[in-house]
């Protein structure tokens, strides 16, 4: 009897969708508080597309560094102990595979069934750094793209997001018109938003957009409020 094929599909671009999201939860978020706080402060379209303009531009430099440096690090820091795991397989074989050992052993086997397989690792000392970089540290290989994929991913995303609450203002000549029109479309922006990501990120993707709304219209209202009383 023919039976179908088992297909496993796993999501994999965990570390893209999480820099998307930084970025776009960012660029949505502080380009609108900046716009509202403006328009209750200067009530000049002008002013407030060049704030605007500014803010998204380093905005986006200052993110995509961020997520360059975390990148960059989490790299030098993978390198670092495996170099260290190196020096212990060498220097401390019968720790490192009584190590292994205990690892196994976390997973149910018995200290007979893990024997042959730390018998194994030992003869291939690559494999058996592997093995000890997954299973004791809990660290995967970096990608040695990743620093620049995931700057270019957040300062992207972040841009994307800004022009969303700013893109009003180049469109109508008034403040209080481009304002009422920014907080809609951004709204809508952030539930369309809030609600793909929780989709991607494993929550409830009506919660997640009613967060995200949230958050947004909390800082764009109390940005406006604290501008309005200023002036």
């Amino acid at each position: 009897m023919p039976q179908t094929p088992h297909i496993e599909r796993h999501f994999t671009a965990s570390e893209t969708v999480r820099d998307i999201v930084i970025g776009m939860s960012d660029g949505l978020t502080v380009p609108f508080a900046l716009a509202a706080g403006l328009s209750g402060a200067v009530g000049t379209n002008g002013i407030i597309m060049t704030a605007g303009l500014a803010e998204i531009a380093a905005g986006s430099i200052a993110m995509g560094l961020g997520g360059y440096l975390a990148a960059k690090s989490d790299s030098e820091h993978y390198d670092s102990e495996r170099i260290r795991e190196q020096l212990e397989v060498n220097e401390k074989a019968n720790t490192e595979a009584e190590e292994v050992t205990q690892v196994f052993l976390s997973y149910g086997l018995t200290p007979e069934e893990s024997k042959p397989v730390v018998d194994v690792l030992r003869k291939r000392p690559e494999a058996w750094i592997d093995f000890m970089m997954r299973f004791e540290l809990g660290l995967e290989k970096p990608d040695p793209k990743r620093a620049l994929i995931s700057a270019a991913t957040i300062a992207g995303a972040y841009i994307a997001g800004g022009f969303i609450p700013l893109g009003p203002y180049i469109f109508f000549s008034t403040s209080g018109t481009a304002l009422t029109v920014s907080i809609i479309v951004t709204l809508i922006a952030l539930t369309i938003f809030g609600y793909i990501k929780g989709h991607f990120t494993g929550t409830s993707p009506l919660r997640s957009a009613i967060q995200t709304v949230l958050i947004g219209g909390l800082a764009a209202a109390v940005a406006f409020l604290i501008a309005r009383a200023i002036s």
